[in-house]
């Protein structure tokens, strides 16, 4: 069973710059450490353009499963270099919203 998980970040006005180059960091490590992220089979990003919050960006990520999921997210908290960024991004966004989303058949 495919599963999305879809996450919006409102980034604070002024920390929008600084957002962009954490944004370049994280592309970066998902090219240089693909292994570490196999389960997901897709990531997308987008930003807000019309409507709702202006600015907004929203991720998309694919696995085959929650337990996919599960298993990559555990292997992502033990990595030193994410939780650096995972803490610095935080320090940027105003407000995350996440949900997870699965197709219809």
């Amino acid at each position: 069973m495919t599963v999305f998980i879809v996450s919006t970040y409102v980034v604070k006005p002024e920390k929008q710059a600084e957002f962009k180059s954490l944004l370049r960091k994280w592309q970066k490590y998902m090219k240089e450490n693909t292994e570490k992220l196999k389960e997901m089979k897709s990531w997308k990003l987008y930003t807000q353009t019309f409507g709702s919050v202006y600015g907004a960006y929203i991720e998309q990520v694919e696995y085959d499963s929650l337990a996919e999921l599960e298993k990559c997210n555990a292997r992502l908290l033990k990595d030193k270099e994410i939780s650096k960024l995972s803490q610095e991004a935080m320090a940027l966004i105003d407000t995350v919203s996440m949900s997870a989303w699965e197709p219809v058949k």
